[in-house]
């Protein structure tokens, strides 16, 4: 059984930075689709990471120079370092992972291409 478990998530002003933590078992990273997503209220879903099966990292253009993506690919752990953030960045974050049928190499946006996804844990920040 795969599990996703973020963490990290908090209240934070704006220019601070918060790193998310999400732990998988029962899947292996390496090798297969992983993804940060985030919703805001009020908002749809929208991708913020996506990693495709050779480990490229695709950043949304709202979060580019500012978030950075650690893969621990022995420990199972994908890591956001979310650096300047602002009010706009406000939501709640998932993880996500597991390429599905329409994943093709992956690094999608298309949340329907990811297979398993975590429970979300929440960013606040305040100006």
């Amino acid at each position: 059984q795969v599990e996703l478990v973020e963490s990290g998530g908090g209240s934070v002003q704006a220019g601070g930075s918060l790193r998310l933590s999400c732990v998988a078992s029962g899947y292996i990273f390496s090798g297969n689709c992983m993804g940060w997503f985030r919703q805001a209220p009020g908002k749809e879903r929208e991708g913020v990471v996506a990693i495709d099966r050779g480990g490229s990292v695709r950043f949304a253009d709202s979060v580019k120079d500012r978030f950075v993506v650690f893969k621990d690919y022995a420990k199972n752990i994908l890591s956001l370092q979310m650096n300047s953030l602002k009010p706009e960045d406000t939501a709640i974050y998932y993880c996500a992972a597991g390429c599905g049928s329409t994943a093709g190499y992956g690094g999608s946006w298309d949340e329907g291409s990811y297979k398993y996804w975590g429970q979300g844990t929440q960013v606040t920040v305040s100006s």
